[in-house]
């Protein structure tokens, strides 16, 4: 399914948070209930492939968990990729900010886990129904001014860090 335009989300993240902690935050923020699906973080040549602990059969190789990897692996500006359901490859481009913020001046607060606190677009449920009584089959006009939005992860690569 393709939105337009792409719902989106800042969030407020630690350094000494885990990429699983990060996955649980945009679940959270994109409404997903049906969390029995697998996911992964690439990271491109900078970190590699992360994947949940949940991947029984056949983990792709050099892949590590998720949740024993650290934000503070990523630098500044550098762009990487979260997938939830490899079957429906719900792509997320996720870019790190060029300098920090202070949590307690910009939130208020200082989380205790990742935290998205800005976001703007229509969010669909993870079956893509968008109301009541939707089978979320039935196809839906692309939205003419949207057309021209080029695909977030298949032939997509984040840039070299």
């Amino acid at each position: 399914m393709s939105l337009g335009p792409r719902p989106a989300c800042i969030f407020a993240a630690a350094r000494s948070h885990t990429f699983a902690d990060l996955a649980t935050a945009i679940d959270d923020a994109f409404a997903r209930w049906d969390r029995s699906h697998l996911h992964m973080f690439e990271l491109g040549e900078q970190g590699g492939l992360l994947i949940d602990r949940y991947w029984d059969d056949d983990p792709p190789e050099e892949a590590r968990l998720d949740e024993q990897v650290r934000l503070s692996l990523l630098t500044a500006g550098q762009q990487f990729v979260y997938i939830f359901d490899l079957g429906d490859d719900w792509a997320h481009l996720c870019t790190l900010a060029d300098e920090r913020i202070d949590p307690l001046q910009t939130l208020g607060i200082v989380p205790t886990r990742p935290l998205p606190y800005w976001g703007w677009g229509s969010i669909p449920d993870q079956y893509g129904r968008r109301f009541d009584g939707d089978d979320g089959e039935t196809e839906v006009s692309a939205d003419p001014n949207r057309t021209d939005l080029p695909p977030l992860y298949h032939g997509w690569g984040p840039k070299p860090g």
